[in-house]
């Protein structure tokens, strides 16, 4: 009987793990795969994005655990006094934010926060929280370390750092604009709830972490060596707290490295390599494949696909930004906002969809044509 249920648990745990990382098994998958047909190479690896993500990661984790983003939150959600005021603040908190600390970990820290309040207020969050997933995923493609396609495209093709917000910026210009129309239309009705307050008393943490950033995000820009910002991030976790490094992605970071040996087998193998060229053989058939892929395939492994094959990197970075709009899984982000709703609202899960799909497709329609009709 015992072994029964340790059997039927483990099965769980397997369906889970599944689930959870089905990226992660695909890319593992593809790069054993092709590595029967063409020899892998180590120089198919670009450590230099693997180190710029794991540093973006622990320090963002640091600020995380402090629960600086958190403290901001509540700080100006107690000055809001309709759901109106609620919603703005929220989605633009956590459209800002992205830009910063990544789509995920925006959603990660405010959906909670969202879902939290709407108990209080007594409201249901489904919409605001849908609102939240698109602002996270436009917000974050401005910069280089919104997400990790963006760090990836800002490596892999070495932009220059002005033409890259040069890029980016019309695109968030329109963002801004989309979710303002979308948000305005919420009631003014009054609200009453209360939020703790988070008090940050570890100001030496902060500081800390702080420097971390900034030398991380000079590494980012350039006007550092990688190699010596990930020494400096290394030696400063082991000293000050050892537990983040725990709390770093490394599911991802073993998704890249999968991509990049599956993509540099398969572009050594001159029947594919033709044929992805002759498909992406201009500026708006890049731009459309890069949409189109990242709703089947997620706009990350699109993005390291497509750039094997294609010299069009602006045209990949607005695709594959506003491709993680659409369908649930064309940002992996969406997928966590999705998880963290479902988990309060059970039976909820058909109307979260349509409300998702339909604002989804929506913005992608909108902010896919302007931008395609300025290419």
């Amino acid at each position: 009987m015992n072994l029964e249920l340790n059997l039927i648990k483990d099965k769980r745990v397997f369906l889970e793990f599944i689930k959870k990382e089905i990226v992660l098994i695909i890319a593992i998958t593809l790069a054993i795969g092709t590595s029967f047909i063409s020899l892998p190479k180590l120089e198919y690896i670009d450590f230099k994005v693997i180190i710029l993500l794991f540093n973006l990661m622990v320090v963002v984790a640091g600020f995380k655990e402090l629960q600086v983003l958190d403290s901001i939150a509540t700080s100006l959600l107690k000055r809001c006094t309709s759901f109106k005021a609620i919603t703005c603040t929220l989605v633009f908190l956590t459209f800002f934010s992205a830009m910063i600390v990544t789509n995920d970990v925006a959603l990660i820290t405010f959906v909670p926060l969202t879902l939290i309040i709407g108990k209080k207020a007594n409201i249901k969050p489904l919409k605001l929280i849908v609102f939240q997933t698109l602002a996270a995923n436009l917000g974050s493609s401005l910069t280089p370390m919104g997400n990790p396609q963006n760090l990836f495209i800002y490596s892999y093709f070495n932009v220059n750092i002005m033409e890259f917000f040069k890029i980016t910026f019309p695109l968030v210009l329109l963002s801004v604009v989309f979710l303002s129309l979308i948000t305005m239309n919420e009631k003014k009705e009054e609200l009453y709830f209360q939020v703790e307050n988070i008090k940050i008393e570890n100001n030496r943490d902060i500081i800390i972490y702080s420097v971390l950033f900034f030398i991380t995000i000079l590494s980012v820009f350039h006007l550092i060596d990688y190699r010596i910002a990930f020494i400096i991030t290394i030696i400063a976790i082991m000293i000050f707290n050892k537990k983040l490094f725990k709390k770093v992605d490394y599911s991802l970071l073993i998704t890249f490295v999968a991509f990049f040996i599956f993509i540099g087998n398969i572009s050594s193998m001159s029947v594919i390599k033709d044929f992805m060229v002759n498909i992406l053989s201009s500026e708006k058939s890049t731009f459309i494949s890069s949409i189109i892929s990242s709703q089947f395939i997620s706009n990350v492994p699109a993005t390291m696909l497509i750039s094997a094959f294609t010299p069009y990197y602006k045209e990949l970075l607005l695709g594959v930004n506003i491709g993680g709009l659409g369908t649930i899984i064309a940002s992996l982000a969406s997928v966590i906002s999705y998880k963290l709703y479902i988990n309060e609202y059970p039976k909820d899960g058909t109307d979260y969809m349509k409300k998702f799909t339909t604002y989804n497709v929506l913005g992608l329609v909108i902010i896919g044509s302007i931008i395609y009709f300025f290419i």
